[in-house]
C-alpha cells in the first residue's frame, strides 16, 4: 500500500464516490511533479496513488470532480479539488474527501 491514500466519500448521496481520478503531485523546487494517479474503486478508495514511502515535503491530491458528478447526474460548482498537506514523517497519510456538489471537507485519516 502506498504511503499516501484516499477516501471520497459522496455525501449528497451517501454513499462512496467510485470513479474520481485522482493525480498525486510532490512540490519540488517551486514545480508540481507528478507521483502517482489512480481511480477510486466501488468503496471509494484510492489504494495505488504513489509509493510505499515518499520524502518528507509537501504533496497534493487533485481529484477531477468534473468528471465524477457527470458520471453520476448532478450539476456541481466543483470542477476539482485540490488538497494540499505536509508529510512531516513516515508514517501513513490517509486524506479523506467529504464531497457534495457545492462543496467539500478534508482532514487528516488513519
Amino acid at each position: 500500500m502506498s504511503q499516501l491514500t484516499t477516501h471520497v466519500l459522496d455525501t449528497a448521496l451517501g454513499k462512496a464516490a467510485a470513479g474520481v481520478p485522482v493525480v498525486l503531485s510532490a512540490l519540488v523546487a517551486g514545480t508540481w511533479e507528478l507521483v502517482g494517479s489512480d481511480v477510486t474503486d466501488d468503496d471509494g478508495r484510492a489504494r495505488s496513488l504513489g509509493p510505499s514511502s515518499v520524502a518528507v515535503g509537501t504533496y497534493r491530491f487533485a481529484f477531477d470532480t468534473a468528471s465524477y458528478f457527470a458520471a453520476t447526474g448532478q450539476a456541481s460548482f466543483l470542477p476539482e479539488v485540490v488538497v494540499v498537506f505536509d508529510v512531516v514523517d513516515d508514517s501513513h497519510y490517509h486524506v479523506p474527501v467529504l464531497l457534495s456538489p457545492f462543496g467539500y471537507t478534508t482532514y487528516r485519516g488513519t
